[in-house]
């Protein structure tokens, strides 16, 4: 989708909230005691992570995206891995260390980056007679506006 500040925002909320729909119906099972947390953990990656990340490949991350991102991932984790018991009997969340060791560095931010990785790939590979070379070597007659201009997909995939 393309408008005209060049901003994904819109699409991110809806992906993450396609997302938040996606846990809610799963909720049942992951709440339920029965249910081991790596289950859960597979349930997490093979339905709802790919509703948030899909067509992740073309997104520009923005710092302000990878925070929502994160965000999201996190408290699902929380549900999922549930509360710590302290020594006293108190329950406490789960702080953002302590998830980031439990995911072993397998965030949705990585996957995403991994994923756009391999569209760039396809995208090499392509006949040089495809329109996504075409677009992909197409160059404006236009200069970009002045002051800190919108960063470009190439732009941040060489930035990470």
């Amino acid at each position: 989708m393309v408008n005209t500040e060049n901003s994904i925002e819109e699409k991110i909320k809806e992906r993450i909230a396609a997302g938040n729909r996606a846990y809610y119906v799963h909720k049942k099972i992951f709440t339920s005691k029965l249910i081991s947390r790596n289950i859960k953990l597979q349930i997490y990656i093979t339905s709802i992570g790919p509703i948030v990340t899909y067509a992740s490949e073309t997104w520009i991350l923005t710092e302000n995206v990878i925070n929502k991102l994160t965000i999201f991932e996190r408290r699902i984790m929380r549900k999922i891995y549930g509360p710590n018991r302290t020594d006293d009997g108190y329950c406490r969340i789960k702080i953002n260390q302590e998830i980031n060791e439990k995911l072993k560095g397998q965030h949705i931010n990585k996957f995403i980056k991994n994923q756009r990785l391999n569209w760039l790939g396809h995208v090499q590979r392509m006949a040089e007679d495809s329109n996504m070379q075409k677009i992909n070597r197409w160059k404006t007659m236009s200069e970009r506006p002045t002051g800190r201009p919108k960063t470009r997909w190439e732009d941040d995939f060489l930035k990470t």
